[in-house]
């Protein structure tokens, strides 16, 4: 079962993208809302997936990225935001991010989106 971490500052979002990933079969370690706490609990858990929001308090989600993979070149990071814009895919895929999820979105789709990194 694959360990995942959640990183949104939404908790509805949170509790909404734990139900899909739990009933999927992945086991959700933890969670951060924002993402100076997200790389703090990556280097702690070390999960097989984080789930990454871009706009977030203290740290968004594009600084978390670098620093996660710059910590770990191997991660696995799935950006999640309403930001759909080419300027944000572009600099999160450019900056190791594996996949992008724009909101809102279905269960189908993240797990799709999810068991196509592998």
């Amino acid at each position: 079962m694959k360990k995942v971490l959640i990183v949104d500052d939404g908790a509805f979002m949170r509790v909404l993208l734990k139900g899909m990933l739990t009933k999927n079969n992945y086991e959700v370690v933890g969670e951060a809302e924002d993402g100076e706490i997200g790389v703090q609990k990556y280097k702690e858990l070390k999960p097989d997936l984080v789930t990454m929001d871009i706009t977030m308090p203290n740290k968004d989600g594009l600084e978390a990225l670098k620093e996660i993979v710059a910590f770990d070149p191997e991660a696995v990071v799935v950006m999640v935001s309403a930001m759909g814009q080419e300027e944000y895919i572009k600099e999160a895929i450019s900056s190791g991010a594996r996949s992008f999820i724009t909101k809102p979105f279905d269960e189908g789709e993240l797990i799709s989106v999810i068991e196509g990194i592998d």
